[in-house]
C-alpha cells in the first residue's frame, strides 16, 4: 500500500579511514627545513651550553662560594634545570595565547639578565636563585621551539626533523665544557656567565630578524583557566602521551644523573680532571652519531621500536659493567676506556629516545601545541630532577652507583616502552 512506510533498510556509509597528522600550512615567507632546523637547534641548545658550560667551573663555583661543602657547587646544574622545569608550566600556554616568537623572545631576555646578575652573585644562596631564574628564562626557547616544529610538521615527519634538531644539537655539548675551560682561564668562572648573554643575543637575533610567525593569530587559544585546565586534562586522559611523558623523564633522569657526577667521576675516579673538557667533547661528538642515525631509521622502523632498542641496549651494558666493577673483572688499564664507552652509550641513548618521546607526546596534540609541549618539558624535567638527584648524591668515588641507578631507570622505562604506540 501506498501510506504504508518505506521500510527499505539504507546501507551504511562506509567509515572514513583515519588519516595521518598532518602538519599546519606552511607560513608566507617560512625558512628552508635546513635554516630552519639549524635555528631551532641552536634556539634550543641554550640549555645544553648552559648546563655544560658550568661543569669545568663547579671546583672553582665551590672553593669560592662554598669552601666548606664544596660539592653543593653541583646545585648551580640542579638549580637551573629546576627552574627550566618550573618556566615549562608557563611558555607554552603563553605561546599559544600571544604568539611563539614573542614567548620565545621574552624568556631570551630573563635568561640573559639572570645571567648577567650570575656574575656579581655574593654568595652560593644568590646564585643558585639567580640560575633558577635564568632556567625560566630558557625554558621560553626551549618548549617555543618544539612548538614550533608541531606548527610545520606531524608525526614522523616531526621526529625526523626533531632528529635533524638534535644532531645539530649536540655539537653544542661537545664544545661548551672546552669553551667554558678557555672561558674560566682567561675570566674566572663568572666569565662564562658573559658567554651565555652572547649566546643568547645572537640565537635571538637570528630568531627576531628570519623566522616568521608559526601560530597565526586566528589559530591562537586565550589564556583562560578553564582552557588550560581542559587541555591539561586531555594531554593526561590519554594513556599513549602519558606513558610517553613517564619514559621521558626517565631518560631525562639517567641523563642529568651522568651530567652532574661526570666530571666529578673524571676528577676523582680517573684523576682527569684537566683533559674532562676534551674527553667530554669527543662522547658528545660520538654519541651525535645516534641522532643521525634515529633521523635516517626513524621513517622506516617506527619511534616505539627505536625506543625499545636503546632502552634494552644501554640496561644490558650498565648492568653489565656495573656487575663486573663490584667484582673486580675489569682490569685497571680498562676502567677508563669503559667507562668512556658507557657515557657514549647514555648519550646516544638520549639522542634515540628524546626526539622520538616527544614526537610520540605531540602526536595526538597538534591543536593544543603549547600547552602539551609545556607539560611534557615541565613534567619530565622536574621529575628528571627527583631521579637524578638520589643518583648523583651517591656518588662513592667509583661510577658504580651511576651503573645500578641509570640500569634500574633504564630497565622501568623499557617495560613502559613495550606499550608505546603510533597513533
Amino acid at each position: 500500500m501506498s501510506g504504508e512506510p518505506n521500510l527499505t533498510v539504507q546501507p551504511r556509509p562506509e567509515p572514513m579511514p583515519p588519516q595521518p597528522p598532518r602538519a599546519a600550512p606552511r607560513v608566507p615567507g617560512a625558512l628552508s627545513k635546513a635554516e630552519f632546523v639549524a635555528l631551532m637547534a641552536m634556539t634550543s641548545a641554550t640549555i645544553a651550553f648552559s648546563i655544560d658550560a658550568m661543569l669545568p667551573a663547579l671546583p672553582a663555583i665551590g672553593a669560592a662560594l662554598a669552601p666548606d661543602a664544596p660539592n653543593t657547587a653541583q646545585l648551580v646544574i640542579v638549580a637551573f634545570v629546576f627552574g627550566m622545569g618550573l618556566g615549562t608550566l608557563f611558555a607554552g600556554p603563553l605561546s599559544d595565547a600571544l604568539g611563539r616568537k614573542r614567548v620565545m623572545i621574552g624568556g631570551a631576555v630573563i635568561y640573559s639578565i639572570a645571567a648577567a646578575a650570575c656574575t656579581v652573585a655574593p654568595s652560593l644562596e644568590t646564585l643558585l636563585l639567580l640560575r633558577v631564574a635564568q632556567g625560566v628564562g630558557a625554558s621560553g626557547p626551549r618548549v617555543v621551539a618544539q612548538a614550533m616544529v608541531r606548527d610545520l610538521y606531524a608525526g614522523r615527519g616531526m621526529a625526523q626533523v626533531a632528529s635533524l634538531v638534535m644532531m645539530i644539537f649536540v655539537l653544542v655539548p661537545a664544545i661548551a665544557p672546552l669553551i667554558g675551560a678557555w672561558i674560566i682561564a682567561g675570566f674566572g668562572w663568572r666569565g662564562v656567565f658573559w658567554a651565555f648573554v652572547a649566546f643568547s643575543a645572537v640565537s635571538s637575533l637570528w630568531l627576531l630578524i628570519r623566522q616568521p610567525e608559526t601560530l597565526p593569530a586566528d589559530l591562537r587559544r586565550p589564556l583562560r583557566l578553564t582552557k588550560l585546565r581542559a587541555a591539561a586534562a586531555e594531554v593526561f586522559a590519554n594513556g599513549n602521551v602519558v606513558r610517553a611523558i613517564t619514559v621521558q623523564t626517565l631518560v631525562f633522569g639517567m641523563l642529568f644523573a651522568t651530567i652532574t657526577s661526570v666530571q666529578q667521576t673524571y676528577a676523582q675516579t680517573f684523576d682527569r680532571a684537566e683533559s674532562f673538557p676534551l674527553w667530554f667533547g669527543m662522547v658528545a661528538l660520538l654519541s651525535g652519531i645516534a641522532s643521525f642515525a634515529n633521523a635516517a631509521l626513524v621513517t622506516r622502523l617506527g619511534m616505539p621500536f627505536l625506543i625499545r632498542v636503546a632502552l634494552g641496549w644501554h640496561m644490558g651494558l650498565s648492568v653489565i659493567l656495573g656487575l663486573a666493577w663490584i667484582a673486580g673483572l675489569i682490569p685497571a688499564a680498562w676502567t677508563f676506556p669503559a667507562f668512556v664507552i658507557w657515557q657514549v652509550s647514555v648519550f646516544a641513548m638520549a639522542g634515540l629516545c628524546i626526539g622520538n618521546l616527544n614526537a610520540l607526546a605531540m602526536q595526538p596534540m597538534g591543536h593544543i601545541a603549547g600547552m602539551a609541549s609545556s607539560i611534557i618539558s615541565a613534567v619530565s624535567t622536574i621529575m628528571a630532577v627527583f631521579v637524578a638527584a638520589p643518583i648523583g648524591l651517591s656518588f662513592d668515588g667509583t661510577p658504580v652507583p651511576l651503573f645500578i641507578g641509570v640500569a634500574l631507570c633504564a630497565g622501568i622505562g623499557l617495560l613502559l616502552a613495550r606499550r608505546l604506540r603510533e597513533v
